[in-house]
């Protein structure tokens, strides 16, 4: 099953624009079927830096490189070659004054802290970033409620929500935690027992879209809260949780300051809990936990770096699942409900009176819009990130 990717044509503008693109995102999201796509029918070359032979044709890369100047060139995992970004330098400023600037290299990453680090510093201003992440609702065109059903319950990830079936499905999740944890993870270099962390994923999964407590957590595993803290650093740097920050600001209230976690795919976070279907997922205690972190990845995956994403709650109970911070200090605030009924608490609106919010909106799991008072507006997922995108544009 094939699915046309959005950001492909987004990937194109930046290579026009730019000297180097890296397109950032978890193993298996599709990067390398992405890049070929968009190397298709110009002159290329694709360099995958984890196959040894491919990585042994850099052991000279200005010659190498030089020899394919007129090609795009997709380098894979760039990341196991973190020496690399200062030698693309050189060859960018020396195509530069030949006359061939932009669209010179494609890079794909699966770590995102490591990479973004070693290639600021030395390809600023010939370097943009993107993050592919998994199916999106319009991807999939996910016009119906069967069809948003499905993404949420098998996730993003390709090899996930086009297989054959239910139960292929999640064998293909059972099998990308597996490898993930006792090879890929390895393979960066923390030497982390894959039983360890695979407690630690699961636990996350438990506690999907709740505070952060180092603490408890460490006491669970039996090690100290920093070890804890090392391990929520690598999951959020190979982008399978997600870091949500709450905001911070001078409202005199006394605000929490632990950030909120999710795993980030739907899909891995009903395989660790062992949820095998949506008709499952229903009666489980993490229905509503599993429906905000799918909202807010669908959303936060169309926010460009101007805006910041976090949530509001005070030690009193004002909450936001999801503030918006655009520039000018303009707010929006997202309540998300995993309901066809949504009804908000007073919270929401004390919430909303603090900050001084612009727009006010319910994403709620049916699939009509309407007002439901105090410039209150209800939409689905869907409504939601067309309204965004209109926005930004």
């Amino acid at each position: 099953m094939m699915f046309d990717r959005l950001i492909a044509q987004e990937i194109r503008e930046e290579l026009a624009e730019m000297p180097s693109v890296a397109i950032l995102g978890p193993r298996q999201v599709g990067k390398t079927t992405l890049a070929i796509e968009i190397a298709h029918g110009q002159p290329s070359l694709y360099l995958d830096l984890e196959n040894p032979e491919d990585f042994q044709k850099l052991s000279d890369p200005v010659s190498y490189l030089r020899v394919h100047a007129d090609k795009l060139v997709v380098l894979d995992e760039v990341q196991r070659y973190p020496g690399l970004f200062r030698t693309l330098r050189g060859i960018i400023d020396e195509g530069r004054r030949k006359g061939r600037g932009n669209g010179r290299f494609l890079l794909l990453g699966s770590a995102s802290n490591d990479l973004l680090q070693q290639s600021a510093e030395s390809l600023a201003g010939r370097i943009s970033y993107l993050q592919l992440t998994g199916f999106t609702p319009q991807e999939v065109e996910a016009e119906t409620g069967d069809a948003l059903k499905a993404l949420w319950a098998r996730g993003g990830f390709p090899g996930s929500f086009g297989a054959s079936s239910q139960k292929a499905s999640t064998r293909w999740r059972n099998s990308f935690i597996s490898t993930y944890l006792e090879r890929d993870i390895p393979q960066l270099g923390p030497r982390i027992p894959a039983a360890t962390l695979r407690r630690f994923w699961t636990m996350l999964a438990h506690t999907q879209g709740e505070l952060f407590n180092a603490s408890k957590l460490a006491s669970a595993l039996g090690v100290q809260s920093v070890t804890i803290s090392r391990y929520l650093d690598l999951m959020v740097d190979l982008m399978l949780v997600r870091r949500l920050e709450p905001w911070h600001g001078n409202v005199k209230k006394r605000l929490v300051k632990s950030p909120r976690t999710y795993v980030r795919d739907s899909g891995l976070l009903h395989t660790l809990l062992q949820i095998p279907d949506y008709d499952r997922l229903l009666g489980h205690p993490v229905f509503g936990k599993s429906w905000e972190g799918f909202v807010i990845e669908n959303i936060l995956g169309y926010l460009p770096a101007t805006v910041r994403p976090s949530f509001y709650r005070t030690a009193v109970g004002a909450e936001i699942d999801l503030v918006l911070e655009f520039e000018m200090r303009e707010y929006w605030a997202i309540e998300i409900k995993a309901t066809p009924t949504p009804k908000l608490q007073k919270g929401f609106h004390i919430a909303c009176e603090d900050l001084k919010v612009k727009r006010k909106w319910v994403i709620y799991t049916g699939e009509e819009t309407f007002p439901m008072g105090n410039d209150i507006t209800a939409l689905s997922l869907q409504s939601f990130t067309e309204e965004l995108k209109n926005y930004l544009s």
